[in-house]
């Protein structure tokens, strides 16, 4: 790996030869018990996540920028607020006994490599502690009390384990967690880098430590003007897909628009591969924005591109702002679906991972400049599939919604977004029929189902088939998209949330052969009444799709219906309450638990409403239902049922769960 940006398990860094040096610059050591606590707390997760997955995981845990000084030392910049809580952590975990009798990672450790510039007092401090001079007698003025307090902080934590517990910790630490080691170049002006950080106020973004990671792969390149093509091309590429509030269009100039997505028109994507990408955007341009390359290609500093991150260029057009639209995900995750499309291999999709994800794919490999040149270029074909064909938050005068448009072209001084799937005219701009509402309303309902940043497979899923798909000469078809989106989420429920057993896992159904046998839809005679039972729904999208296939049911018949959309509800409530209220009798478990008295409703909701009576809570939900608003389809099914049979018994419960097990069996062969 390149020496300039290196990764190191926490292992390696504290017994490192090289000596770290804190400046005179940098402030004293601060955090204190709620940043020490989260650091231990962020390891705990990520090793229990690790046990889960039945293999070690690697965990990121941030960066340290450091500057070579003229003596050898190695200036800490950046990063040391966490560098010196995992040398305190450190230093701990050796004078424990219990850790220290069983770890074989302590026993290298022999060597403290961190000290501080002109500040006797803390390097003093930090040595007494690695001696293991009992913090009771470094109360005085002679020592930093804020080193102190921290190391007695970590052991206030840690102290609570038992041995194994210790252990455990100490071999995950030690060797699973990573930090990435970054030098500045030697002609950083390191007054300017240190205020560029002090205005970010924060770490690198990983994305950022990647840009670096694949400008030092492209570096190598030895004819001068390739060199500088790909540059040039990395650099706009990554600046215009890195926000992703904004579409990517606007991540260029108006002529590079009319290159790369059709001149009179900005929705199309009419470039096949990186080379014509790098020579489209070699053209003299005016208004490029500043980043890692200069107008000649050249590369810049660290310290540059963390100032071009700062300054942003004005965008051309206040419809490029990016107040209008929120994604569904950030650019370090958006990395990473790009990365496994790319690959068709198993990347996990996990930001925590994404520095050694991509060291593996490009760094430590053979080719990696081609390989480099290719990611570029699915990235930025990625961005534009993202942005034209996946759902995202639209915020505009009359409120806020979902929304699945595309950015359309009518003349120099008119563009505007409307519907991906229509052409554009009033009458295509309804927004409840028709296949882009269809398109949204499943894509909303897989969104609000795993709200998470990370592991968006259905994401992933849809990535994969519009990078396959798209061509220049072959636009995306709303049939077949829709019918592709359908077949995942039938996928989701019937071959993994309902299946026996573990079920198929999410790698295998978006990349396996649709042909082969075990990657068909499973279909039995009845469904798994057991998975379908309260505490057993392994994932809240058993109830979206449900909601989703009562849409496409009953949208034309009723308004309430029709209007529905998908909110973040994730409290899962029973109709008939667990704990009713004023002596109402309590329901059999096996009635009280069944898939028919549940539903989805906010948790908010849930709070106030779960010990209430059927009744109690039809009257609550009415109000709402006249202004064409319910929590779920599913619910609402549930309330009319109420109201035609004015009570809810065992009988209700399995009537409605045989209707709603009719309208999921009958989505089998939909």
């Amino acid at each position: 790996m390149n020496n300039d940006v290196q990764a190191f398990t926490i292992e390696e860094l504290l017994t490192d030869e090289s000596d770290y040096l804190i400046p005179m610059y940098q402030r004293n050591y601060a955090w204190g018990e709620g940043e020490i606590n989260q650091l231990i707390q962020d390891v705990l997760d990520y090793q229990e996540r690790s046990h889960g997955a039945g293999k070690p995981q690697t965990y990121y845990i941030g960066t340290l920028v450091v500057y070579i000084r003229n003596d050898g030392l190695l200036e800490v910049i950046d990063g040391q607020q966490r560098f010196t809580t995992l040398t305190l952590l450190a230093i701990w975990l050796k004078n424990n006994k219990r850790a220290n009798a069983t770890a074989p990672e302590l026993e290298n450790y022999h060597i403290l490599n961190l000290g501080f510039e002109s500040r006797l007092i803390s390097t003093n401090t930090l040595t007494e502690l690695f001696q293991g001079v009992d913090t009771n007698k470094l109360l005085s003025e002679k020592f930093n009390n804020d080193l102190i307090k921290g190391y007695t902080l970590i052991g206030n934590f840690l102290g609570e384990f038992d041995e194994t517990k210790l252990n455990n910790f100490c071999d995950y630490l030690f060797k699973h967690v990573q930090i990435t080691r970054i030098k500045v170049p030697d002609d950083t002006d390191l007054n300017h880098y240190f205020e560029v950080m002090n205005n970010r106020g924060e770490q690198l973004e990983k994305h950022e430590i990647i840009k670096a990671q694949l400008m030092s792969v492209l570096n190598k390149i030895e004819d001068t003007q390739e060199k500088s093509r790909s540059l040039k091309a990395l650099n706009l590429v990554w600046n215009a897909c890195s926000n992703m509030e904004r579409y990517v269009q606007y991540g260029f100039n108006t002529v590079q628009r009319d290159s790369l997505f059709g001149q009179g028109d900005w929705g199309q994507f009419s470039v096949g591969t990186f080379e014509e990408l790098a020579k489209l955007l070699d053209k003299k341009q005016e208004n490029t924005s500043s980043g890692a390359v200069d107008s000649e290609g050249t590369a810049l500093s660290l310290a540059a591109i963390l100032d071009g991150a700062i300054k942003k260029r004005p965008e051309e057009g206040d419809e490029g702002t990016s107040e209008r639209f929120n994604s569904v995900i950030n650019f370090s995750n958006f990395l990473l679906h790009v990365l496994r499309v790319f690959k068709k291999d198993d990347v996990p999709l996990d930001d925590k991972q994404i520095i050694d994800e991509f060291h593996k794919a490009f760094i430590a490999t053979d080719e990696a400049i081609p390989k480099v040149k290719s990611f570029v270029f699915a990235l930025l074909k990625c961005k534009y599939l993202f942005d034209q064909y996946v759902i995202k938050r639209e915020f505009t005068q009359a409120g806020d919604g979902w929304s699945l448009k595309r950015l359309r072209w009518y003349s120099k001084e008119s563009v505007s977004y409307v519907n991906t799937f229509s052409d554009g005219t009033a009458e295509n701009e309804d927004g409840f029929d028709g296949a882009n509402r269809r398109i949204l309303m499943l894509l909303s309902a897989l969104h609000v189902s795993t709200p998470t940043l990370a592991y968006k497979h259905w994401l992933n899923g849809a990535l994969k088939y519009l990078f396959t798909a798209q061509k220049p000469e072959s636009p995306i078809s709303a049939n077949e998209y829709l019918k592709n989106l359908e077949q995942l989420a039938r996928k989701f429920v019937f071959n993994r949330f309902l299946a026996e057993g573990e079920g198929q896992n999410y790698f295998q159904m978006i990349y396996g052969d649709n042909s082969s046998p075990e990657n068909q839809i499973i279909v039995r005679n009845q469904l798994p009444h057991e998975k379908l039972r309260f505490g057993a729904i392994e994932n809240n999208f058993v109830f979206n799709y449900l909601d989703y296939l009562l849409w496409l049911r009953d949208k034309q018949e009723d308004p309430v219906v029709r209007e529905f959309e998908f909110t973040f509800r994730s409290s899962v409530e029973h109709f008939y309450p667990q704990h009713p209220m004023d002596g109402h009798a309590v329901m059999e478990p096996e009635t009280l638990h069944r898939f028919g008295n549940l539903c989805l409703i906010s948790h908010s909701k849930n709070s106030r409403l779960s010990n209430f009576q059927p009744k109690a809570k039809q009257e609550h939900f009415a109000a709402n239902i006249k202004q064409k608003q319910i929590d779920s389809l599913k619910l609402y099914a549930m309330l009319r049922l109420l109201q035609r049979s004015r009570e809810w018994k065992a009988e209700e419960v399995l009537e409605h769960e045989n209707e709603m097990f009719a309208v999921l069996f009958n989505a089998v062969s939909f």
